[in-house]
């Protein structure tokens, strides 16, 4: 899943970005909410996190713009702001949860798991697709208990197809939740990923369909 991140505090940023990466999450980070007003319509982006105190625009109205330009895109604020008016104004303006500083990491992973759920399939933290249970807050993917061995990208693809569905996901939302900006994946390379999950799905009850000209669908 790529994940957007608007911080401008060098040593809060460089703390989530490895944090998020060890967790299997791919990070663009500004340091400014200028550049991230039209970015979102550019690039597919999971969840945004947005810090209210930025440089310029601050964040709150960042959200603001955001939720206008008609995006529903799931955004936690972090606010150093600990006021309870602070925290209603960036709820009210479209924001779906907040993290007040100084916070600990593992729970604002927490959230961004929950909140990723809610918004692509409901308030389980376990999927079930044909034989496969798939676990998103242990990113483990079973059958008969036994886990699959499936790279990072495997697992990837795999838990997006199984939020989206029934409907299907596009190629280009895939190939973008994968790339990192200094490195871009083709659509060829997203098809190996693919065609190689295939085969490690055989016999689990499921099938990977392709959607000619759009994507994937994950069927049962």
């Amino acid at each position: 899943m790529r994940i957007l991140l608007i911080e401008d505090d060098k040593i809060v940023a460089d703390a989530l970005v490895e944090a998020l990466q060890r967790n299997g999450y791919t990070v663009d980070h500004l340091t400014a909410a200028e550049p991230g007003e039209k970015l979102i319509h550019i690039t597919h982006y999971d969840l945004a996190i947005v810090d209210i105190g930025l440089p310029g625009m601050d964040g709150c109205e960042l959200i603001k713009r955001w939720r206008q330009s008609g995006s529903a895109m799931p955004i936690i604020l972090l606010t150093a702001r600990n006021g309870l008016h602070d925290r209603i104004t960036g709820l009210d303006l479209g924001a779906d949860d907040y993290v007040v500083k100084p916070f600990k990491i593992p729970e604002l992973l927490a959230r961004m798991r929950a909140l990723i759920r809610r918004c692509g399939s409901g308030t389980s933290s376990e999927l079930l697709a044909g034989k496969i249970r798939i676990d998103l807050a242990r990113r483990v993917a079973e059958v008969n208990d036994q886990p699959l061995d499936l790279t990072g990208r495997e697992w990837e693809i795999l838990q997006q197809l199984a939020l989206a569905s029934p409907k299907p996901l596009s190629k280009q939302v895939m190939v973008e939740s994968l790339s990192d900006w200094d490195n871009e994946l083709s659509d060829n390379a997203v098809e190996i990923y693919v065609s190689r999950l295939r085969h490690k799905l055989h016999n689990c009850g499921v099938k990977i369909r392709t959607i000619r000209g759009f994507g994937y669908r994950l069927d049962e």
